[in-house]
């Protein structure tokens, strides 16, 4: 039986999925854009990630200084090794241990920033929508709503973390996987929330905006690593959460189109 044909699908689908990952990715940048039209809005959503990031970093800088010695505690095997070979191995430790602590960070800081500026981050939304035509009218999710979010958010940090560390822990495998992991996680749940408030402006729940989301795991995966990149760059997170929110709009409008095409149902009034 000739193979090929099976080949050749196989690797169109995988560059589809590559175009896909990559258009999420870029519909973070195009977020961007509000910031020539709308500059006066856009400082004015700078306002909240300020002032999380300051006391964000502070928190990590401290958190970190801690991971030499947890790197210690969870490798007692490690003691009767050759000095170098056990240092190797805790310092690599340590450096899983850091990634999972910025995962964890990213999403506290995104959670944190967006329940602390929803009233900014609802204008920028709704601004992205009236520019693009065909706005929403229904309520955002309000004060409230963010703040349970953002705590729910933070204990899925917190989890991100956690496997990331464990799996940290593998031998040999676990200094890339951990990140890798911890990456794809923390994209698709970054994403997820950043998505939320417009689809809930149409009436779609957060259990809805899954089927939603189904047909553009790539773009949801693409913009999710995008954003966590450029939160990275120094004092990036401060400028990009406003561009985020406004790019979330695009990814939403582009999913909501892809389920359109199929014939699942993806509009309600269910809230989670």
């Amino acid at each position: 039986m000739d193979a090929r044909p099976a080949a050749r699908a196989s690797a169109r689908a995988g560059a589809s999925a590559a175009r896909r990952f990559l258009g999420g990715a870029g519909l973070v940048l195009r977020g961007f854009a509000l910031w020539r039209t709308r500059p006066a809005l856009m400082l004015l959503g700078m306002v909240p990630p300020l002032i999380v990031f300051t006391a964000g970093v502070a928190m990590l800088v401290a958190a970190a200084f801690g991971l030499g010695p947890l790197a210690t505690w969870a490798t007692p095997l490690a003691d009767d090794w050759d000095a170098g070979w056990a240092a190797a191995l805790r310092t690599a430790l340590a450096a899983v241990a850091f990634v999972g602590l910025v995962a964890l960070g990213v999403l506290a800081f995104t959670g944190l920033t967006l329940a602390v500026g929803d009233p900014f981050y609802e204008r920028i939304w709704r601004e992205t929508e009236t520019l693009l035509g065909d706005a929403p009218h229904g309520a955002g999710l309000g004060f409230g709503r963010a703040l349970r979010d953002a705590l729910l958010l933070v204990l899925a940090a917190i989890g991100v973390g956690a496997l990331v560390f464990l799996l940290g822990l593998i031998p040999v495998v676990g200094g890339v996987l951990g990140p890798v992991v911890g990456t794809v996680l923390s994209g698709r749940i970054l994403a997820a929330e950043l998505v939320a408030r417009p689809l809930e402006a149409r009436g779609i729940g957060r259990r809805e905006s899954r089927a939603v989301l189904r047909g553009s795991r790539a773009e949801q995966l693409g913009f999710g690593v995008a954003t966590q990149l450029l939160f990275l760059v120094p004092l990036g997170a401060i400028v990009t959460v406003p561009a985020a929110v406004s790019g979330a709009t695009l990814l939403a409008r582009t999913a909501l189109a892809r389920a359109a095409e199929t014939p699942e149902p993806v509009s309600g009034s269910s809230r989670r």
